[in-house]
């Protein structure tokens, strides 16, 4: 008993040490993007950034109080979305702004997935309705989307942008979480094994009609790793796996873009000045900021197309420095771990598997674009969750966090310890 309480006054001093740092940190970096930008700032600015400095701190407080739940997660979160913010308001002062009302609706969507999960017990029985909800999500895309980038992944409404594929990405969690925590019982049914690979492989399709090469590698992730934890039939993971390299082959012969993006992570300084412009530029600005950065607004992370979203790691890392690039890759493997920890941990099948899903789509989405932007892989036009210009990503990762909270409810870190 006294092991317990002590745990908890360490947990206890621990989250207001965490906080203090986080309100220091985002008031750090919130000022410095008010500041380099002096001349392009109003009053409406700086009430703005009080507002959401004060929803940061606020909101960090009271969500282990509200949900009973994990504290770091929407910790790490603000974090990230501080860096991201201070980088996009240096880069595009419209950019920045659009960035934090975003930011404001993805926290009211953070809080009420989180109750909504809360409310309603039968998530894992409504799998007919994930496929429902992804099907139409897809075939409004392929009828109403415009194409953006060499992929038609796009719904333009007037002044709203939308990516559905985002969006996909939660019902596709839910999915296979339902799958997997009722397999026993589907299993049973004709085919009822291969649900979830019929299923994917559909989805793939679309992402293959609408040319988004990069959200379908996601979802083969999701599908192989889920496999890889919860399936025995190894060598069903063997096909799937020759599938994803056939697939590969087959869309770098079917698309030009693809020709391009391979040839250019092969050898971007044979045409620097045309398709290899955007990676070396971005590799130059890596490079240039040495450990420490430039300092906000002293680089010309401008010369980078499209720093704002698919190379924003760049920029922060020619400002901010190579160690601050490292602080987010820790935070992001931060947040990668505490979603396996509560898979671990959750003693609900349903939730335990939602959490791994999660986790596995943020490692992914993390990796894909931070590999194409360090030139580890060919380059594919994802975002970093949480830190890239976007409003569908910023929300449809704030859902996600919300259902990760729900499923890390009512679990006690301090009991492991007593053990």
């Amino acid at each position: 008993m006294l092991k317990t309480l002590d745990v908890e006054q360490k947990e206890k001093k621990y989250i207001r040490k965490s906080i203090f740092l986080l309100f220091i940190f985002s008031f750090l970096a919130l000022s410095l993007a008010l500041i380099f930008n002096i001349s392009n700032v109003s009053t409406t600015d700086i009430y703005t950034y009080i507002a959401i400095l004060v929803v940061i701190v606020l909101s960090t407080i009271l969500t282990p109080k509200i949900t009973k739940a994990d504290n770091i997660l929407l910790l790490i979160v603000n974090m990230l979305f501080a860096i991201g913010v201070a980088m996009i308001y240096r880069l595009n002062p419209s950019y920045g702004k659009r960035q934090l009302q975003f930011y404001l609706v993805g926290i009211v969507l953070f809080f009420l997935t989180f109750f909504i999960l809360k409310s309603f017990k039968f998530w894992n029985k409504i799998s007919l309705f994930y496929v429902t909800i992804s099907v139409a999500l897809f075939m409004a895309t392929l009828v109403f989307g415009s194409y953006i980038g060499g992929a038609k992944n796009w719904i333009i409404l007037g002044p709203i942008t939308v990516q559905p594929s985002e969006f996909i990405k939660i019902p596709l969690a839910f999915f296979v979480a339902s799958f997997y925590s009722r397999y026993n019982e589907v299993s049973m049914k004709p085919f009822g094994r291969y649900y979830m690979n019929i299923l994917i492989y559909i989805f793939i399709g679309f992402l293959f009609l609408q040319k988004d090469l990069g959200t379908a590698l996601i979802f083969f992730g999701l599908m192989i790793l889920s496999q890889f934890v919860y399936e025995k039939d190894r060598v069903l993971i063997t096909l799937n796996i020759v599938a994803m390299i056939f697939g590969s082959i087959l869309a770098y012969f079917m698309f030009g873009h693809v020709r391009v993006r391979v040839a250019t992570w092969l050898d971007p300084w044979s045409d620097i000045d045309v398709t290899g412009y955007q990676i070396t530029q971005a590799l130059f600005a890596t490079a240039s900021g040495g450990l420490f950065g430039t300092g906000i607004g002293l680089g010309h992370p401008d010369y980078v197309p499209v720093a704002e979203s698919d190379f924003i790691f760049s920029a922060i890392s020619e400002e901010m420095g190579i160690f601050m690039g490292l602080a987010v890759i820790l935070l992001f493997m931060i947040l990668v771990y505490r979603s396996f920890k509560i898979s671990l941990i959750q003693q609900d099948k349903f939730l335990s598997i939602l959490a791994f899903c999660i986790g596995v789509l943020f490692a992914f989405q993390t990796f894909i674009i931070l590999g194409g932007v360090l030139k580890i892989i060919p380059l594919t036009g994802v975002t970093l969750p949480f830190i890239s210009q976007g409003g569908s990503s910023m929300l449809s990762g704030f859902i996600l966090l919300g259902c990760l909270q729900y499923c890390a409810s009512d679990i006690k870190y301090g009991d492991e310890t007593d053990e």
